[in-house]
């Protein structure tokens, strides 16, 4: 389904007791993120930030997690879409009795400019529920987690939370609430509004006016959206994962979280439930370079400016960090919560933040040649800064890492860690070269030959004729996949050739769905199993483009997005046997996969001279 298409209406059917992961809509502000339901419920919420304490997590235990609820009496079907070209959603609603819209965002400041990296949120949730036709009764329920209390206050509540007792909340209505729960039956063109506020001191009432602050907050982000230069396959879906992945930055210091959610299952019944809650530095470079290569390149000196202030307070770049550029909270199990649809543990923190991964090197490097290819200059501090990460890729490449999908085995020496130590000094060796900069290219221009050398000769496996995922062989990798992304190896080498019709073939689990790897041939050290990787199979379009299958790539290309939700949303995973979601959701990896392979199809086209065709737009 593309971004904006206006589905069915549909019943909502709940699996376990749980809606399925596709039926959520996401909204936000810069600084947290709301999943929103069909049924009306805000299932997550954490306050005041996305790595903060959730207020409201039924999506991870529908009794214990605590939710907003909007009730209709006897709904029978809905549906969802976004404004278009904003993270405005609306929900209809069809009851016995009428129909109900509701509009739901996290308002942003007036005239707020989304590239600049300012703080730009109200803390605020705004829902407006309007009948259209006939006569509906609702009820507005507001349970947080752990509990809370209520007082009168004008305008609305106060509310108390007993597990965030800090947290400032007030509840405002254009209707009287007689408490955490009220009920109100409203005719076709009646409205009630609905403002939750979390600072620590609220506006009055007086001053709270729904339709402003939907149309500053849509014109909002139409403005951010009008720098985005993309003609291509899938046009709908590349502008809504723009606004996915932006959704996920933090706009005071340019951090982008991986997900807005904690503890989605990898696999239904399955213990592979991870906190994503944080900025991974690997995943934050994929991000704005994809929004760079459709003219979002605002985004990229914020997260430069982050990632680098905290390597150098730490003294070494770290896998991921918090929103403050400091490490996460220890990785902690909540016995409480009893995970969604039952898949516990749910989990708090995320213990690979210990780990070593030397990708980081490569990730933030070719962030910044990127950026200072887009701007013509890199400021002398600045690559104080990064000449620093060229060094250490040299030094540490041949040292084993946890790589990039971070088992929790002892290390290996991965190949797309060794990789990307290339990718570190090669992209240090062209700006020192092309902005005339101090430091020793020639060294690092011939390091970064001997690990490419190092790669071809000791990832090569002539018995399964394709590379391994570690120097001196081991299982397949679906992360072999970006060696020619990252100009690591020509995609039409015969050797690469090889790999993407191994991956393709051994790694796969039907219908262009891709296993990132398989634990049996790839000891991960974590029991189970888990779904197909969507990223590794938009990895696998850019490889089949490349070397000139382009009419298998694009196939390829509309499947995956045909995978979308009605809104236009991707999880981490897809259920290979069902195509139901898996994983954190919506996931910044599966929208980066989206952007960037249809710029380069887009590319491709052009350069045959064929027209992009567009069915979904």
């Amino acid at each position: 389904m593309a971004a904006n298409q206006q589905s069915s209406l549909n019943g909502l059917h709940r699996l376990d007791g749980y809606l399925p992961i596709k039926d959520y809509g996401l909204v936000g502000d810069g600084a947290t993120a709301a999943l929103i339901g069909r049924d009306g419920t805000v299932a997550w919420l954490c306050l005041p930030r996305f790595d903060s304490p959730p207020l409201f997590c039924s999506l991870l235990d529908t009794v214990r997690g605590g939710a907003f609820r909007v009730m209709p009496d006897n709904l029978r079907e809905s549906r969802q879409c976004y404004e278009p070209d904003s993270a405005v959603l609306v929900t209809e609603m069809r009851c016995l009795e009428g129909a109900l819209r509701i509009r739901d965002c996290c308002p942003l400041s007036a005239g707020a400019d989304l590239t600049e990296d300012l703080s730009v949120t109200r803390r605020e949730l705004l829902r407006s529920l309007t009948v259209t036709e006939g006569t509906v009764r609702v009820t507005v329920e507001m349970e947080p987690r752990g509990g809370a209390e209520a007082e009168p206050r004008e305008g609305g509540l106060r509310i108390r939370c007993e597990a965030q007792p800090d947290l400032c909340l007030h509840l405002y209505s254009t209707v009287r609430l007689t408490g955490l729960r009220t009920s109100v039956t409203l005719k076709a063109g009646q409205s009630v509004h609905l403002l939750l506020n979390w600072r620590q001191s609220s506006s009055p009432a007086a001053a709270f006016d729904p339709e402003r602050l939907h149309e500053d907050t849509i014109a909002v982000w139409r403005r951010w959206l009008a720098h985005l230069t993309y003609h291509g396959p899938q046009e709908a879906l590349v502008r809504r994962s723009a606004i996915t992945i932006k959704l996920l930055d933090h706009f005071e210091n340019g951090a982008i979280v991986a997900a807005p959610t904690s503890s989605l299952p990898e696999l239904i019944g399955g213990s592979r439930n991870w906190d994503y809650r944080y900025a991974w530095v690997r995943d934050a470079a994929f991000s704005v370079y994809a929004l760079h290569r459709v003219g979002l390149s605002h985004e990229a000196a914020g997260f430069l400016g982050w990632v680098l202030d905290a390597v150098e307070r730490d003294g070494t770049p770290s896998v991921m960090y918090d929103l403050d550029g400091r490490m996460p909270p220890e990785e902690r199990e909540d016995g409480e919560l009893e995970g969604y649809r039952g898949s516990g543990p749910v989990r708090w923190g995320n213990a690979a933040a210990a780990q070593h991964q030397h990708d980081v090197y490569g990730e933030i490097l070719d962030c910044a040649y990127q950026w200072a290819a887009h701007h013509g200059a890199i400021p002398v501090p600045l690559w104080e800064r990064l000449r620093k990460l060229a060094d250490a890729a040299a030094r540490e490449w041949r040292t084993p890492d946890h790589g990039i999908w971070e088992v929790r085995t002892s290390g290996r020496p991965f190949t797309y860690s060794t990789a990307m130590c290339h990718v570190a000094l090669d992209r240090a060796a062209r700006m020192a070269d092309r902005f005339s900069l101090p430091g020793p290219a020639p060294t690092w221009r011939h390091t970064a030959d001997e690990i490419r050398q190092a790669i071809m000769k000791e990832a090569w496996d002539e018995k399964i004729q394709s590379f391994t995922e570690h120097l001196g062989g081991g299982g397949l990798d679906a992360s072999l996949l970006t060696l020619p992304l990252r100009r690591v190896i020509k995609a039409d080498h015969p050797n690469m050739v090889a790999t993407t019709r191994a991956v393709s073939e051994r790694l796969g689990a039907g219908k262009g769905l891709l296993y990132r790897y398989l634990p049996e041939e790839s000891p991960d050290g974590i029991a189970g199993h888990e779904g197909a990787f969507l990223l590794c199979s938009f990895w696998l379009v850019d490889n089949l483009a490349m070397q000139g299958r382009l009419d298998e790539a694009l196939e390829l290309y509309d499947s995956l997005c045909a995978r979308a939700g009605a809104l236009g949303l991707l999880p981490e995973e897809i259920d290979p046997s069902t195509g139901a979601f898996l994983g954190n959701y919506p996931q910044a990896f599966s929208h980066i996969g989206v952007i960037s392979s249809g710029v380069n199809l887009a590319r491709l086209l052009r350069k045959e001279g064929r027209q992009c065709s567009d069915d979904l737009v």
